[in-house]
């Protein structure tokens, strides 16, 4: 999919209550599940035990963290657009956040964003994304977030 340029900070708001852009299939692996685990020390087994997980867990696998699919909201958008003129953006935080079906090892996900709203901020604009990641042949999304983007001149 091609990547989404919005040509100014000033030029977000022309796509509020839009779909904006729609990202490319990202693999969510065994490794970088380990590897988040490792991280944050949360090492459950249905996490970091494909075994166990295979013979116990209701998903017949492992699955990622909740968490670790919300922190793929940044690559997941800077796989699916851009915007122009912009100085610096920093992660403001997030309104709510939903994780609504597992993310099992080995699984594709994407995020599709629509802005929902933009503000004015001292030196730039605070941006809230409504976003959806689904699972490639899931029937519901992973996760369902609202995420606020502050963008600087």
């Amino acid at each position: 999919m091609p990547i989404t340029v919005i040509e100014s900070i000033a030029g977000l708001r022309e796509h509020v209550g839009r779909e904006v852009a729609v990202s490319e299939w990202f693999e969510v692996k065994q490794e970088h599940i380990d590897d988040f685990a490792a991280t944050t020390g949360d090492r459950q087994w249905i996490h970091t035990d494909p075994e166990r997980a295979r013979r116990e867990s209701p998903f017949g696998t492992t699955v990622a963290h909740g968490f670790l699919t919300l922190s793929l909201l940044p690559e997941l958008a800077r796989q699916a657009m851009r915007v122009a003129g912009v100085r610096m953006s920093v992660n403001y935080g997030l309104n709510r956040v939903r994780f609504v079906a597992p993310v099992p090892a080995g699984a594709y996900i994407r995020g599709r964003f629509s802005l929902s709203k933009v503000e004015e901020i001292e030196g730039g604009v605070q941006a809230e994304w409504s976003v959806t990641v689904e699972r490639e042949g899931g029937t519901k999304p992973c996760c369902v977030a609202e995420w606020l983007v502050r963008y600087y001149e």
